[in-house]
This record gives structure tokens, sequence and C-alpha cells, in this order.
């Protein structure tokens, strides 16, 4: 008889909590026992007894690990892994992984990516917002409504989701650069219109548009500070359906208030949810979302079922797949 290994689901609030936690329990084998919790630590003897984590945007600290003695496993049920201290993971030889290679999220983010992006070119918020009042603002919104054909699309990152975001470039017509520490092969460059790999700081001088595809990281904590933000045209817009923090904020905020930058469109925060003192949220010509570029229905599923499978395969003894540390 098959050994039960403990799996403890963390499912934080804002993304769903214990309802969505119960959805993902309830797809996994029969050989796992499954505690739903919100935050890490609710059920200290569920942690003391799991053999595996599974993740979604809870923060898994340095004192989680140290309370778990059993863990052989922390898996993130998304494609960030800033959450999880990996140093502490590290130190106890526990593998950490997120679902890359799945693809679970990437159509979506891409969606949100040019939703965002169509909004800020065709100042959809504005509009909206002036029609409610019955305020026929086209006079005034007229010469800011662009269009994404012929624009210059600078992508931080290109990954599964980057890609995913190349390719709905291409059928908008946009010119592809992208920056980062692996360069494509020829023909996958070829296939995504012909995108070139260039330095961070010539992307953020000749883009129309950025929009940030990269993980969090301490490298890249803050990646659009001051300086790199100053790079860009003041015609420009930077979007970031990432991680928050991959843009210094208020830096942002102040790029916006003196209209050295066009706008931009935020899906991620810093921190989530985000407080009323976040400056970014009242500066001009924003575009937000409340981090939903990976929570339609069908993302949610893909999600859940590619975290599963991997915490259910490393339990029958097979190797883990997208090992970040």
């Amino acid at each position: 008889m098959t050994d039960v290994k403990n799996v403890l689901a963390v499912i934080s609030p804002h993304v769903g909590g214990r309802a969505a936690g119960s959805a993902l329990s309830s797809v996994f084998p029969g050989q796992a026992h499954v505690t739903v919790v919100e935050r890490t630590d609710e059920d200290p003897a569920a942690l003391r007894a799991a053999h595996v984590i599974v993740t979604g945007l809870a923060p898994v600290t340095a004192e989680h690990i140290a309370a778990a003695p059993r863990l052989e496993l922390v898996q993130c049920a998304s494609h960030g892994f800033d959450y999880v201290d990996l140093d502490a993971a590290r130190a106890r030889n526990v593998p950490v992984c997120n679902i890359g290679s799945s693809g679970a999220e990437k159509q979506n983010v891409a969606e949100q990516t040019f939703a965002l992006m169509l909004a800020l070119a065709k100042q959809l918020v504005p509009a909206h917002t002036a029609l409610v009042d019955a305020d026929w603002a086209l006079p005034r919104l007229q010469q800011s409504i662009t269009e994404l054909s012929g624009k210059t699309l600078g992508i931080v990152g290109l990954g599964h989701i980057g890609e995913e975001v190349a390719r709905r470039a291409v059928a908008f017509d946009m010119s592809i650069l992208y920056s980062g520490p692996t360069r494509l092969d020829a023909e996958t460059e070829a296939r995504l219109g012909g995108a070139r790999h260039v330095p961070l700081g010539e992307l953020l001088r000749t883009s129309d548009y950025v929009t940030l595809h990269a993980p969090l990281t301490e490298a890249t904590r803050h990646l659009l500070d001051a300086d790199r933000l100053a790079l860009m045209k003041p015609t420009a817009f930077v979007v970031n359906t990432a991680r928050g923090a991959l843009i210094d904020q208020d830096a942002l905020a102040d790029a916006l208030e003196r209209g050295t930058l066009a706008g931009a469109g935020l899906d991620v925060f810093d921190p989530e949810p985000p407080t009323a003192a976040l400056r970014v949220l009242k500066a001009p010509n924003v575009v937000l979302s409340p981090h939903v570029a990976g929570v339609t229905r069908e993302t949610l599923v893909r999600i859940a079922l590619a975290a599963v499978q991997n915490a259910a395969d490393f339990l029958a003894g097979k190797e883990p797949r997208d090992v970040v540390s």
C-alpha cells in the first residue's frame, strides 16, 4: 500500500482563498491528504506534517520551512516564485518549482498585456469616464489616440509568456525588440516578425511600448528605476503584467506626473493588494487591473492541473519539472 503524503495547499485570500484551494485539492490523486489554508502558518500541525506545500501567491518564509521538518517540495501555482524564501529552501535541499513550462498562464497574460496596451493607445478610460457624464471628449482626446500598427514593442523577458506577447504583436504589425540573458535562435526570431535582441538601455530608448515579463529576483527588483525610466521617450508607454516590484513605483509616478512618460498599464503592484497611499494609482494616464492576467476561469483550471500534476509526479517518485531553486 502506498504511503499517504501530506499536502498543504496555501491559497492567499486575494486570489481566491479556500474556495480556490478546495477546487485545487479536489484534483489531487488519492494517495495525497490535502489541507487547505489561506496562510502558511494557519494550521501549525498541518505545516509540521506537510511533505509538499502548494502555494498560490502565499508567502513561504524561512520560518515556515523550518517549521516543516518533513518538507520535500514547494510547488508554486504560478510562474512567479518571489514569495518563497529560496535560500531557506536551498539550505534544506527542498526543490522549489513553478509552472513555467506548462504555459498555463501565457494566453491570458498576453491578452491582458494587449488589453492594457490598447486601452492606453485608444484612451479608453478617459473616453469612458467622460461619456458617463455625457461629455463628448473626442475633441480633446483625438490628438492623443494612437495606433499599435507600426510601433515598436520592447519585451523585457522573452520566455513562454513574452513569446506569446510577441506572436500577437506580429499580428498587430509591430516591430519587436527584446532583452534578457538569452537570445533566441534565428528561426524563432524570424517567426516572431524579425524580433531583435538588444541591450535593455537600447530597448528602453527606442520602444514605443515596453512590456515586462521577467521574474522578480534580487537582480530584477526595481529593474525600471528612475534612471531607466528616464531613458524612455516621453511618448512611450510601459505595461507590467509580471510583478509590481519590477518597477520603482514612486519613480513611475514621478515620470507620469511630470509628463516624461505617456502612460502606464499595470496589472501588478507592490504591495498586493495595494494601499491607497500608492501614488501610481492616482497618477495621470494609467490603466489599472487587480492582477487578473492569470486568473480567468480557463487559466485557473490550467494552473491547478499543472501544479497538482507536478506535485503528484514528485510524490510518485518522478523528477519534478520547472525547478527554479
